[in-house]
């Protein structure tokens, strides 16, 4: 396992963890609500800069959101494309399987807000981190390597120390 893979894996999984507290603050000051029922747009200057605190909070939200959503598409595309274990892979896959889900049931708490629409919308989130974290704990099982290291035990070099 790779050292930066790790990172990778670390910062994307504390970066859904801290998109999922502010997601809990955003509905806790009701900001989706500035939005008044329209999505992707919301209120202020031509309906995307914010116009006050609570729609500062819902386009911020969003922000960190599609921060967030890229890094865990970036940690599904390469742990697909690099030589780590299935589990990995397939954890990294079902976090990036919810995510579009998430992004709609995102939208349905600007549409319908609702008790329903939010216990909805953070299951979604609680299953993206679960997987996140998985494949990161899953991550940290073998050796961590230096990316393009030969990990191979016929490298050419003695690694018992010499007694001269």
């Amino acid at each position: 396992m790779t050292t930066r893979f790790r990172q990778l894996l670390t910062a994307t999984t504390a970066l859904t963890f801290g998109l999922i507290l502010l997601g809990v603050y955003t509905g806790a000051i009701g900001a989706g609500l500035t939005c008044e029922g329209r999505w992707p747009l919301c209120d202020g200057w031509l309906n995307l800069f914010p116009a006050n605190w609570a729609s500062f909070v819902e386009w911020f939200h969003r922000l960190v959101a599609m921060i967030t959503g890229f890094a865990i598409i970036g940690s599904t595309v390469a742990a697909w494309r690099g030589d780590y274990s299935s589990r990995i892979k397939y954890a990294t896959g079902v976090a990036t399987v919810v995510l579009p889900v998430q992004i709609l049931l995102g939208a349905n708490t600007i549409i319908n807000f609702g008790a329903l629409a939010q216990v909805l919308h953070h299951t979604a989130a609680l299953t993206i981190l679960t997987a996140m974290v998985a494949a990161t704990a899953w991550s940290f099982d073998g050796p961590a390597t230096a990316a393009g290291a030969d990990t191979s035990a016929d490298s050419g070099t003695d690694a018992t120390p010499s007694s001269d």
